[in-house]
């Protein structure tokens, strides 16, 4: 009997301990799972509109990058983030790659005996060490002619005809297209909450929009000028100007107002949706489905490369004559973010808030996959960060 009872007496113990290590080996394998898809880049276990979710969407966008300004704005807008010690440490690495290595000193060169000259060389020698003549700059490439598209889109209802000519008030001003006023449903009612309630928009008043994503050689023009900021990288002149902030932004549109007279600024969001659909209400200006030659995404087709945009003008324009609106960079807008569209203006203006920090992006870029380029889709990022993905285009009054 008093076996008996010592052996129930155990067997409480042994299904604790039991318990303990299940309970322990189950909160481990959760915590791999969890670091697996932090680690993969899945970040649909979260809410969509969630401080977690655009945190892990903004590491995926950098985390392949070579670029140290790409994790220098991921701890600048998550200084205390979860990858922020990775982001570090990456820093470090890619400072100490870039740094060159010491050339090694060149020998001293002992003088020539006294009183010995060498003689002359033979002319034909001369020749040959005489500097070659600095060549003189070739003329500029002449614009290329835009890709015709494969096809020529079908819009669900004929769009509004463009104004007609185009715009450039000066030699480095960026090609801006004339748009009539008019009304288009902005938004959609499925996918991405952001994009939610599809509502009516009126377009009250013409404008005129970049015809192209602002360029390296546009953005060039106004640090020399004085009113931007150098860029440190060196991408070819005819891509878009990218890892820029929405401050830098604003520097440039008041920079090229105050150059050329003309009311320059970044285009409302409302207008850049107008813009960007062309006229057009389904998923893509070109319709329901991704069609190659149409966007700069890595799904959507050559040209692509994984190191930056394609050159502007590289694919098909909307009906409405504009280029790169879906993919290549994203595109700064003058709206503040805010987390749906329930209490947005219908009338096309920019929809502000006092003390904004935040802002929205538009159109996705070209190292994001083809979900990100239907006409809805938007962003946010700090007013003063800095991306390799996010650019813009102007926008002007027509007054």
């Amino acid at each position: 009997m008093k076996l008996h009872d010592e052996g129930l007496a155990v067997w409480p113990n042994i299904l604790i301990a039991l318990s303990l290590g299940v309970t322990a080996a189950h909160h481990a394998a959760a915590a791999d799972r969890r670091m697996d898809l932090i680690e993969n880049g899945v970040a649909a276990i979260l809410p969509k509109d969630s401080a977690e979710q655009y945190e892990l969407a903004f590491w995926e966008s950098i985390k392949d990058s070579n670029h140290i300004g790409d994790y220098e704005a991921y701890l600048q807008a998550y200084p205390k983030g979860r990858f922020a010690a990775l982001a570090k440490a990456r820093i470090e690495r890619l400072r100490a790659a870039a740094k060159p290595e010491p050339a090694p000193e060149p020998p001293v060169a002992k003088p020539p005996p006294e009183k010995t000259r060498p003689a002359p060389p033979p002319k034909a020698e001369q020749e040959r060490k005489r500097p070659p003549p600095v060549a003189k700059e070739p003329p500029a490439p002449k614009e290329e002619p835009p890709v015709a598209a494969p096809a020529e889109p079908v819009p669900d209802k004929p769009p509004p005809k463009a104004a007609s000519g185009e715009v450039r008030d000066c030699p480095t001003c960026p090609v801006l297209v004339s748009l009539p006023s008019g009304a288009f449903t902005m938004g959609a009612n499925s996918g991405d909450p952001t994009e939610r309630p599809a509502h009516r928009v009126s377009i009250g008043t013409p404008f005129a929009i970049g015809k192209y994503e602002v360029t390296v050689d546009q953005w060039n023009a106004c640090a020399e000028g004085g009113g931007c900021p150098r860029l440190t990288s060196k991408n070819p002149g005819n891509t878009p100007v990218r890892d820029v902030s929405w401050e830098d932004a604003q520097a440039y549109v008041k920079w090229l107002s105050a150059s050329t007279g003309k009311s320059y600024r970044l285009p409302s969001e409302a207008e850049w949706e107008y813009a960007a659909r062309g006229g057009t209400s389904g998923r893509f200006w070109w319709g329901e489905q991704m069609r190659p030659g149409n966007a700069n995404c890595k799904d959507c087709g050559d040209p692509w490369s994984a190191d930056g945009p394609a050159k502007v003008g590289s694919f098909a324009p909307n009906p409405y004559g504009l280029h790169d609106v879906n993919g290549s960079v994203w595109e700064w807008v003058a709206d503040c973010w805010h987390n749906s569209y329930k209490g947005a203006p219908g009338d096309g203006r920019a929809w502000d808030a006092p003390g904004c920090r935040e802002r929205v992006i538009r159109g996705g870029s070209w190292r994001d996959g083809a979900s990100y380029m239907p006409s809805s889709t938007r962003f946010k990022y700090g007013a003063s960060v800095r991306h390799s993905q996010n650019g813009f285009r102007v926008a002007r009054d027509m007054k």
